[in-house]
């Protein structure tokens, strides 16, 4: 199949953040795209604005036998009527990986892997190819700020997209260079085991690799592919250690400064100015890849100073002389402790109240204890009800569980309907809003009562 070539493609989950950019990469070929989602947002929003017919009730009447291509998400559920009604007709049907995998045959793909990092990494690997001159294709698991879009059209031969280990959809994808940020247990719904995270999930990834091709690794994760058994090149990345590295790290005037050093030379004072540790180990990553494909020192060097990030990743929200205000998309204890950590060095005599809100009742059993380990490193938490998601709820696993093992002092479940009110009695410092659900909504109401005061 020539996805490339389809002219009616139809969506079944058009609003996830993945879907969508695919959505936008079928109407740039001059495809005709609708879609369902269940719930209007922002994101829906625009793609109507851009020419996608979406629908937010599930109906088979919409699944016409006209349509080249149905792609759903492995998050609907098989009783979906638009889902039952394409397969009574026999219509052309993959999930989302499936068409990822087969549009990236027609290109040189950069893949970014990851527990966690790869949505910045992979992002910031796309705007320094475009800022070196390298107009590539992007499939990006988030809101890039400079470019307002996870999507990023371009004309040259490259692809860079984020590899999603969630349902192994990652397993589709066979990369020229890839890059492995981190591997831990998640997603145990579908693995069953932090072991079978590894062995079929991440190193089942990296034997897709292309034999001539390359994979970088966060250096911690060497011993874990040292079996592996493969013709492509592995090298390692980190801060102060691996084939690449960043040294010298500290923070001026807000920004992370950072000298960057590999076997080709260095590159010393890079500016950064998304902040965190973490962030400059995904620059590190990111250069290492482009200096692969041939960018200029100079050209990492701009590329690097104008990375806006991604929305909700520790995106500042709001900003005065009494309050800064952060948003991030955090949902695994290791996340919401880079934020923490990213705050502390930031603010290290301020109080820090944070906003949680669980994702998925099975990730918070699986890591209740690690949840709220992390979280009693705030000063001050309010605990929204877990978003289920595609979950049915299971009995004893509530956000009550988590505030039960929490060890500091201030700490309260709230409902997001009176979350503004506890942040206004409660005139934080420094507040951060984390959570892969539905969270997001109430940002901008937080942004308005702490820029209005009222």
């Amino acid at each position: 199949m020539r996805v490339e070539q389809l002219k009616s493609v139809y969506f079944i989950g058009i609003g996830g953040i993945g879907m969508s950019a695919l959505a936008r990469f079928f109407l740039l070929k001059g495809a005709i795209v609708c879609g369902y989602d269940r719930t209007e947002t922002a994101l829906t929003k625009e793609l109507e604005a851009e020419g996608i017919d979406i629908g937010y009730l599930a109906d088979a009447s919409r699944i016409s036998d006209q349509i080249d291509l149905v792609v759903y998400t492995p998050a609907i559920p098989s009783t979906n009527p638009e889902l039952m009604e394409a397969r009574k007709k026999g219509l052309p049907l993959l999930k989302r990986a499936q068409v990822l995998g087969l549009i990236s045959r027609s290109y040189r793909t950069i893949a970014v892997a990851g527990t966690h990092g790869k949505t910045t990494t992979s992002t910031m690997i796309a705007h320094l190819l475009r800022e070196g001159g390298i107009s590539c294709n992007a499939f990006l698991g988030g809101i890039s700020v400079n470019y307002n879009s996870n999507f990023l059209a371009g004309n040259a031969d490259w692809l860079v997209v984020e590899a999603d280990e969630y349902d192994r959809s990652f397993l589709e994808i066979h990369p020229d260079l890839a890059v492995i940020t981190s591997v831990e247990a998640d997603h145990l719904d579908i693995y069953g085991s932090e072991n079978s995270v590894w062995e079929t999930g991440f190193l089942a990834f990296a034997q897709h690799i292309n034999p001539r091709g390359k994979l970088l690794l966060q250096e911690k994760l060497l011993p874990g592919f040292s079996d592996i058994k493969s013709d492509f090149t592995i090298t390692s990345y980190g801060l102060y250690k691996g084939s690449a590295m960043a040294s010298n790290l500290r923070v001026e005037r807000g920004q992370f400064i950072f000298d960057y050093r590999d076997n080709a030379g260095t590159i010393n004072n890079l500016s950064l100015s998304i902040p965190g540790q973490h962030n400059v180990e995904n620059a590190v990553a990111a250069i290492a890849i482009v200096r692969e494909v041939g960018v200029t020192d100079q050209l990492i060097r701009k590329g690097i100073a104008t990375f806006k990030g991604i929305k909700r990743r520790f995106e500042k929200i709001w900003e005065d002389s009494e309050i800064v205000f952060y948003d991030d998309y955090a949902h695994h204890p290791t996340e919401i402790n880079a934020v923490i950590q990213s705050l502390r060095t930031m603010f290290p005599e301020k109080k820090i109240t944070g906003v949680f809100q669980p994702h998925l009742f099975s990730r918070t059993r699986d890591f209740s204890d690690d949840f709220a380990r992390v979280l009693s490193k705030l000063d001050e938490v309010f605990l929204l009800p877990i978003y289920p998601a595609r979950e049915d709820p299971i009995p004893g696993v509530s956000s009550a569980l988590l505030l039960k093992k929490m060890t500091l002092e201030n700490k309260k479940i709230t409902s997001p309907e009176n979350l503004i009110d506890e942040i206004k009695n409660n005139k934080p410092e420094i507040l951060v809003t984390m959570g892969a659900g539905s969270i997001d909504e109430w940002v901008e109401p937080l942004k308005n009562v702490l820029a209005n005061g009222k």
